[in-house]
């Protein structure tokens, strides 16, 4: 057996080893003796194999496997390949998931002479490379990769390969040893006592789920970002309108990273005591107004129940205001696709959002339910990879999921529909014919209209059941809520269902929206 063969399937028997189950593999020829050994550990029922001939697009179909906490692994050849890993390395260090980077490698040798798809690849990615030297033997090749196994979120381990990059057999390491390196990955939740007062409010992030779900429980106000468990719904509209007097917080507990709402950053600006929790590798202090940072979740002294009775008699009038504003509005709009997606999911589904619109609309209206788990690419909040994200998670979810995302979005990861996994997806996408978000930005203001559409707006046009129909991915487009309620029963394979809006009447509908709230307590 020649060397590079002998190390693939040693670096693939130690991945099975230490519990990897899902691979996403980019065709390649240095990468031929990873790719070989793969196959033959899919045909022994080792694992399950992803093939992507995109590497953007297959290294967030690897993230989306991970997020649920169990590493999976993206592989490509060498070369620019590897730099196409990289924005889905950044989300996964962004928010520790155990995303692992396998990248094949020209011998050491041949690093600045010319030869054909060499770059220096050593921390490309943006994080430390573990750097595997060729034909390391087996106790130095299992360590490395247990120690891969063992990171703390995304890891890169390069392997350089010199032909002959084909087997000449099928044998495969043999032992009846588990890991190399047994790694324990526990996260334990510590509370103390606190002085924060009785009057705190909650603000949710993106975090640890573990540390999310105690912060939602210390029977303070919790308006959580659509990603973290709990909250009160339309919290985010309330903040944004600007909270009245009665509603104000003494103290705000910051949990993870708050980044989607306005509204946030002017109540954090406005509080004395800020205390913010998360990881300190990561300093969790968004807008710099933190009193006190730590990894512990401080504990309540007391509380005080009539403020957060006015806080739920609050929210239930802000969400009768909404209703009333979105019934009297014509169909659709991205706040009415939020609304009835979240509301129509069935129990247990899961739902990945893509950035931009759409997690602000689900933020804003969307029904805050404990049986749905909700997922987004928050960390680095790009738009790329969202398709690709999806796949993977509903791959891992194996029940009901559903995406929900802008055109932009969706035409940016569309070799994502290149799936040879196909799982019950159901991806709805918000067509408005462009970058609706600038709309509501600043540069949409009237006075910019003579450039808006060229830089910001930049319709497109795309025909998406023609697009659909050439990945083979069934298309459906829907024009009223009766209809766009129906596509959603019953989700079998992987398929998109379109829904048209006008982006000409978004910020129109967003300042209405935002009058509607402020007028419940105007009264």
């Amino acid at each position: 057996m020649n060397g590079s063969t002998a190390q693939a399937r040693v670096i693939v028997d130690e991945l099975v080893r230490n519990g990897v189950r899902h691979v996403v593999l980019c065709p390649g020829s240095r990468n031929a003796p990873l790719s070989f050994a793969l196959h033959q550990a899919e045909q022994k029922g080792l694992l399950t194999l992803h093939v992507r001939i995109d590497e953007r697009s297959a290294g967030f179909l690897a993230l989306g496997l991970a997020k649920t906490g169990t590493p999976a692994v993206v592989t490509c050849t060498s070369g620019t390949a590897v730099v196409n890993l990289h924005p889905a390395v950044v989300e996964a260090e962004l928010t520790g998931v155990p995303l692992i980077a396998l990248t094949a490698d020209r011998p050491v040798d041949l690093y600045r002479t010319g030869a054909s798809q060499t770059i220096n690849q050593h921390d490309v990615l943006g994080i430390a490379t573990l750097h595997l030297p060729e034909g390391a033997d087996e106790p130095v090749t299992r360590s490395l990769i247990c120690r891969a196994i063992a990171t703390d979120g995304p890891s890169h381990v390069n392997v350089p390969f010199r032909p002959p990059l084909t087997p000449s057999d099928d044998a495969w390491p043999t032992s009846d040893r588990g890991p190399w390196t047994e790694t324990e990955r526990t996260f334990t939740v510590e509370t103390r006592p606190s002085e924060l007062p009785a009057r705190t409010l909650v603000l949710l992030g993106d975090d640890r789920p573990e540390r999310l779900r105690r912060a939602s429980e210390l029977g303070w106000p919790v308006i959580a970002e659509p990603t973290a468990p709990g909250g009160l719904r339309h919290g985010s509209l309330l903040l944004n309108a600007g909270l009245p007097e009665h509603l104000r917080p003494d103290a705000v507990l910051v949990v993870g990273r708050v980044t989607l709402s306005r509204g946030q950053q002017a109540l954090l600006k406005d509080t004395r005591t800020v205390h913010a929790v998360g990881d300190q590798a990561q300093w969790p202090d968004v807008q710099f107004t933190a009193t006190r940072a730590s990894t512990w979740l401080p504990e309540p002294a007391e509380h005080d129940g009539e403020w957060l009775q006015a806080w739920q008699s609050a929210v239930k009038n802000v969400s009768a205001a909404v209703d009333d504003l979105l019934d009297a509005e014509p169909w659709p709009t991205g706040l009415h696709v939020a609304r009835d997606l979240t509301q129509a999911m069935p129990s247990g589904a899961l739902l990945f959002v893509g950035s931009s619109n759409p997690i602000r609309d689900v933020d804003h209206v969307g029904e805050r339910r404990a049986d749905v788990t909700v997922h987004a690419n928050r960390g680095a909040a790009g738009i790329d990879g969202s398709v690709s994200t999806a796949v993977g998670l509903a791959v891992s979810h194996q029940g009901p999921a559903y995406a929900l995302m802008g055109d932009l979005t969706f035409l940016h990861d569309s070799n994502g529909l290149l799936a040879d996994h196909r799982p019950d997806l159901t991806i709805v996408v918000l067509n408005d014919d462009g970058g609706g978000i600038f709309s509501l930005l600043e540069q949409g203001a009237p006075e910019y209209d003579q450039s808006f559409e060229r830089i910001f707006g930049t319709p497109h046009g795309t025909d998406l059941t023609a697009l659909c129909a050439g990945y083979r991915i069934p298309h459906s487009k829907v024009d009223d809520q009766e209809e766009f309620r129906s596509a959603l029963a019953h989700p079998k394979g992987l398929r998109v269902v379109e829904v048209q809006a006008k982006r000409a009447e978004l910020r129109g509908l967003h300042q209405r929206l935002k009058a509607a709230v402020s007028n419940v307590f105007s009264r």
